[in-house]
């Protein structure tokens, strides 16, 4: 009977997982630009010294993500950019080092620096760093343009270029500050064919009806799981109840 019981514990204990990694994706339904977190489960075998080499456990995982495209939607804001196909945006991460994502929802915090979900937008020379109160005009091509405040329109001036990657050929992985990195450690060089669609946005590619059904699936098969253990339990106190009235 115990091993009933922990094989059906370590089930509820992945659909539990399971459903962490759902509702992170939930979660993030509305994120611009985000990646679904993928879910797969591994079968490992029970080392019980049986003669049962069929027994086995489960371990949920997360092998990787979906890089499916979002939907694309017009916004018509300036600092709103949508890359296309395999373009990635390069940022300065938190530790410093290098990464990408298909955030678009550009801001310019208090040092004119250009960020994307916090992080400091990268270019062509480094951090992307613009006059405080100018304006910014993005192009296709990622190179992008300023207007001081107060200037006559004919004194726009080319600034530099955002540093966009092509990510086709390469291995992405997600890390902790949910940015995205190559799987060698090694950056991707700047690409001279990826595009951008300016005034718009990539919303995020979770299918908000599907991870609904998989969350009521995984919470069906917990309550499964903690049936069993009830069954194991109550078949225990009848055994008990057998052997005292012997």
């Amino acid at each position: 009977m115990d091993r009933v019981v922990y094989t059906a514990m370590s089930g509820a204990q992945q659909s539990l997982n399971a459903q962490a990694v759902i509702s992170n994706n939930l979660a993030n339904v509305a994120t611009t630009g985000f990646r679904e977190q993928l879910l797969a489960f591994r079968s490992v075998p029970v080392n019980d010294n049986s003669t049962l080499g069929s027994r086995v456990s489960v371990i949920a995982q997360t092998p990787g993500s979906e890089f499916r495209p979002g939907p694309v939607q017009y916004t018509g804001r300036t600092l709103d950019i949508a890359m296309k196909d395999n373009a990635w945006l390069a940022v300065r991460g938190a530790d410093g080092t290098e990464a990408y994502t298909r955030r678009g929802d550009l801001q310019v915090d208090g040092n004119g620096q250009l960020t994307a979900g916090g992080f400091v937008v990268l270019g062509d020379g480094g951090p992307v760093q613009l006059p405080l109160g100018a304006d910014l005009f993005i192009g296709e091509d990622g190179t992008f343009s300023t207007l001081g405040s107060g200037e006559d329109p004919d004194a726009v001036t080319q600034a530099g270029r955002l540093k966009l990657v092509d990510a086709s050929t390469a291995v992405l992985v997600r890390q902790a500050d949910g940015l995205f990195r190559p799987k060698t450690g090694r950056m991707l060089p700047a690409s001279e064919e990826a595009r951008i669609a300016t005034q718009s946005l990539e919303g995020s590619n979770v299918s908000a009806v599907k991870s609904m059904v998989e969350m009521m699936s995984y919470a069906r098969l917990f309550e499964m799981q903690m049936q069993v253990i009830q069954n194991v339990e109550k078949n225990d106190q009848r055994a008990a109840n057998l052997l005292s009235l012997r």
